[in-house]
């Protein structure tokens, strides 16, 4: 990633965020709403296992959406919330770390383990606009009945497709196909899964 001219381009910081261009996250808009997300974010994971009425209150105010009988486990860690998106039926353990600066789609009946982190954000590797505090986002995608393994790492731009299941400790580098089983760092299928 290069560095942009700011002089080029009229739009602001929090525009060139969310068409997913190089951005540097000083607009006071990006500050408020990660402020905001944080906030509500500190309040859901202060809750108790007996407050699942108001643990799915603060979801619902917090994530872009969240479908019927989905559980998060608490403490749940996101840049934003707004940008993601999780289906129904779907099941997240603790310390989920979703850092939703591109959009993140979980799809229903999937299965996170506890301490998968989900990581949209990019950083230049080159010195000087890294310097500068330049960077961006590509999406994640989650297919329905997926399985993450506990501390899996997906990494930006990654699509992982239905019924895939990623083993414990696994990093995602690239997009994974519907119906595998991958391993290890960088995640490779190891087996293709009938499907049913």
């Amino acid at each position: 990633m290069t560095a942009p001219s700011a002089a080029d381009d009229p739009r602001t910081m929090r525009e060139r965020m969310l068409a997913g261009d190089p951005y540097i996250a000083d607009d006071p808009e990006i500050g408020e709403a990660s402020a905001a997300a944080l906030d509500l974010a500190a309040v859901y994971n202060a809750t108790s296992a007996r407050q699942r009425a108001l643990r799915r209150q603060l979801l619902e105010q917090l994530l872009g959406a969240v479908g019927e009988d989905t559980e998060i486990r608490p403490p749940l860690y996101v840049d934003y919330g707004s940008n993601l998106r999780i289906g129904a039926r779907s099941f997240a353990n603790v310390g989920l770390v979703a850092l939703d600066v591109a959009a993140i789609t979980i799809g229903d009946d999937v299965q996170i383990g506890p301490n998968v982190q989900l990581l949209t954000p990019t950083h230049p590797v080159e010195p000087g606009p890294r310097r500068q505090k330049w960077e961006a986002a590509e999406p994640i995608t989650i297919g329905d009945n997926v399985w993450l393994g506990g501390g899996v790492v997906v990494l930006p731009g990654v699509t992982i497709g239905a019924d895939t299941v990623v083993g414990a400790g696994s990093v995602v580098t690239r997009d994974l196909p519907a119906g595998v089983v991958a391993v290890g760092n960088p995640a490779r299928v190891v087996r293709t899964l009938e499907r049913g």
